[in-house]
């Protein structure tokens, strides 16, 4: 794995191609990298909301941070629409912004993928 320093100037780099927020408080922040051999993902949340200039020009309250090794392009894909058709059920969205912490909000989301 990077270091965090190039985790970041990797991911603004992305960025600037094209935001990855994608409108209703959702954004998805993904990258391949080099030295990974497994995917990497994590899930964040701010309560105030982060201005990236997502679609439809509102603040970012849930990101889903996809990190996946440059050789592993099929399973990014199938990754970043697994997360897309999640983040797009209104309920699930509430569900992660009222969520106490990271266990509940790991719950959640396990409860929902296993939905489907």
């Amino acid at each position: 794995m990077p270091e965090e320093t190039d985790l970041v100037q990797i991911l603004k780099n992305r960025e600037e191609l094209g935001s990855t927020g994608l409108g209703d408080g959702v954004a998805i922040p993904h990258v391949y990298l080099q030295n990974i051999s497994t995917p990497q993902a994590a899930v964040g949340r701010s309560v105030e909301g982060v201005d990236f200039n997502a679609i439809d020009g509102r603040p970012v309250h849930i990101f889903f941070l996809l990190v996946t090794p440059e050789t592993s392009k099929g399973d990014h894909l199938k990754a970043l629409a697994r997360i897309s058709r999640l983040l797009r059920k209104p309920d699930f969205r509430s569900s992660l912004m009222k969520a106490s912490g990271r266990e509940e909000m790991q719950r959640i989301i396990v409860e929902e993928d296993e939905k489907e």
